[in-house]
């Protein structure tokens, strides 16, 4: 089969595609066959600084997410055929990935789709929809009547937490960075939009939210917690801002009195969740987000553009 296979750290011109043999079946294991796959920022991190360290399983075949069927159902519930997504779990760093017309993946990191999009659409939405869903019903509880502000709406998982929160009967917030990006985010369900000048709770904010998403991360969760009306909740799951950690993190004194502070972490999915989420997507009428698809040949062109940004959404990765 075709595959990409990283043996180190490289530059994205490096990446090429080579074939290696059909993964062999095993107990716990299924073989999808593999139609498309979304590409994410954790991926050229591995490339470029963690492909060298002693726990990334070299040589590997990248990538975190996919969708397609069944080609192997091996001991599973699954049937031959069955149109899944498979995401996180180790997958592209412990064990082979996604840039591969076929992987072979534990089961318990592979999920039931039942749905008609087209493979496209459908790679959309793995890790970026189910980060942004489980931000929003696991921690940020988000129900309708909520007002949610989102930090970091003009990102994948920040325009995907705008469409499911709409469908989700919240009123929402998008903050950004430049005002050029407002009429996108208010095209995709965004009621109000502010300016994220890194101080949003020092701002007469056209409504205060009680749930906040915060995607830029420690840099700004300060002043997101304090920007949360009370009893309201803040929700860490991303890193955009660059800065991991809160240095001299004091609880007592950074958390504000009746604002509740939680994060997601997106490697434990599962059946239930992945169809709840499927089920809201459908009725909710959401359109999956995408703007950039690339040929399995065309890996070392799509890793260019996710290093260095200006894809401007999602990137895909089609098999053929």
């Amino acid at each position: 089969m075709r595959a990409v296979v990283l043996n180190g750290c490289c530059k994205a011109e490096d990446l090429q595609v080579t074939r290696i043999p059909v993964p062999e079946v095993r107990k716990g294991w299924v073989l999808v066959k593999i139609h498309a796959a979304g590409l994410n920022h954790s991926e050229a991190i591995l490339r470029m600084y963690e492909a060298d360290n002693d726990y990334i399983n070299t040589p590997v075949v990248p990538g975190i997410e996919c969708v397609g069927e069944i080609a192997d159902a091996s001991d599973s519930g699954f049937k031959n055929g069955d149109r899944v997504m498979a995401l996180m779990g180790g997958m592209g760093r412990s064990f082979n990935g996604s840039y591969a017309e076929y992987a072979l993946l534990p089961s318990k990191n592979v999920f039931r789709v039942d749905s008609t999009l087209d493979w496209l659409s459908l790679a959309a939405i793995p890790e970026t929809y189910y980060t942004a869903y489980g931000s929003l019903t696991e921690c940020l509880l988000l129900t309708a009547g909520d007002t949610l502000l989102v930090r970091g709406a003009t990102s994948t998982v920040g325009q995907a937490a705008i469409q499911l929160a709409k469908a989700l009967g919240a009123t929402v917030i998008g903050a950004c960075r430049h005002d050029s990006s407002f009429d996108r985010l208010k095209e995709i369900g965004a009621d109000y939009c502010v300016i994220d000048d890194g101080h949003i709770s020092e701002q007469p904010l056209p409504i205060r939210p009680n749930k906040l998403l915060e995607l830029v991360g420690p840099k700004t969760l300060r002043d997101s917690l304090q920007t949360a009306s009370k009893p309201g909740y803040v929700c860490n799951t991303g890193i955009l801002g660059n800065q991991f950690t809160v240095e001299h993190f004091d609880p007592i004194k950074y958390i504000p009195n009746g604002v509740f502070l939680t994060g997601f972490f997106s490697n434990y999915p599962t059946q239930t969740a992945v169809s709840s989420m499927m089920e809201l997507i459908i009725k909710g009428g959401i359109r999956p987000l995408y703007n950039s698809v690339f040929t399995l040949d065309e890996i070392a062109e799509a890793h260019k553009l996710l290093e260095f940004g200006g894809a401007g959404g999602k990137i895909i990765l089609k098999m053929n």
